[in-house]
């Protein structure tokens, strides 16, 4: 366990998802409860009296199924225990720190099909990064990247790696990174998005970790990316 407090707000303008008018299906009773599968317990806090059953049950769903692939993958030692918060108080999309992640209820009713918002934040939880020990568009690139590999609901969510245009840069962080990463993926280095992570956990990310694990820097890399940007996607 991590004692850094680590905050990753998702912006508004990074999710595509498409507004969409919430089911009139069972609301949630306000108060905490707690389930425990697979090794892993989530708490879950809702102070919306509002919120969906169905809401509930796919975000619960989509933890245990992405949490514990994310962590078998990057990080086995991550928390057992996470907590989600439906907080009327907070007015972003979503925000992780400490294993809590609190979720805005206005947008999980607006945009009921964004459940991979879940996918996104608690890969945050996973890689439990030490304050300033990378830079901030890799960390959300790699979370967005783990939002595409793992993601439950992509699709129906409108959700997408957007194409390459001429002055995109990997600084633009999120989607725009991660995208990156999936071509890295494909042209070579399927291994790496592990070794940034790794290294961004222990700190040990240096600018340098690029050209000793590719043979080429970020900028060759990314100048090659830009040159030849093509992926093969498929979303669930």
């Amino acid at each position: 366990m991590h004692s850094a407090f680590l905050l990753f707000p998702l912006a508004l303008g990074l999710l595509a998802a498409p507004a969409a008018a919430q089911t009139t299906d069972a609301t949630v009773p306000v108060g905490r409860d707690s389930l425990t599968q697979k090794g892993y317990t989530l708490v879950f806090i809702n102070q919306d009296p509002a919120l969906s059953a169905v809401t509930k049950k796919r975000m619960v769903d989509a933890f245990y199924k992405v949490y514990p692939q994310e962590a078998k993958r990057f990080n086995p030692k991550t928390l057992r225990k996470v907590t989600f918060f439906v907080n009327p108080a907070y007015t972003g999309v979503a925000a992780t720190g400490n294993g809590v992640v609190d979720y805005n209820p206005k947008w999980l009713h607006d945009h009921p099909e964004d459940i991979d918002v879940v996918t996104h934040e608690v890969m945050h939880i996973v890689q439990a990064y030490p304050n300033g020990s990378g830079p901030g568009w890799l960390t959300e690139g790699i979370a967005d990247y783990a939002r595409y590999v793992y993601g439950v609901n992509n699709q129906a969510g409108n959700w997408k790696l957007p194409e390459y245009k001429e002055g995109q840069s990997y600084t633009n962080s999120y989607r725009i990174m991660a995208r990156f990463l999936v071509w890295l993926d494909q042209h070579g280095y399927p291994k790496l998005v592990n070794q940034l992570d790794n290294a961004a956990r222990t700190r040990t990310y240096t600018p340098e970790i690029w050209k000793q694990q590719t043979g080429k820097t970020l900028d060759e890399l990314w100048a090659a990316y830009a040159a030849a940007p093509a992926v093969q996607l498929t979303y669930r």
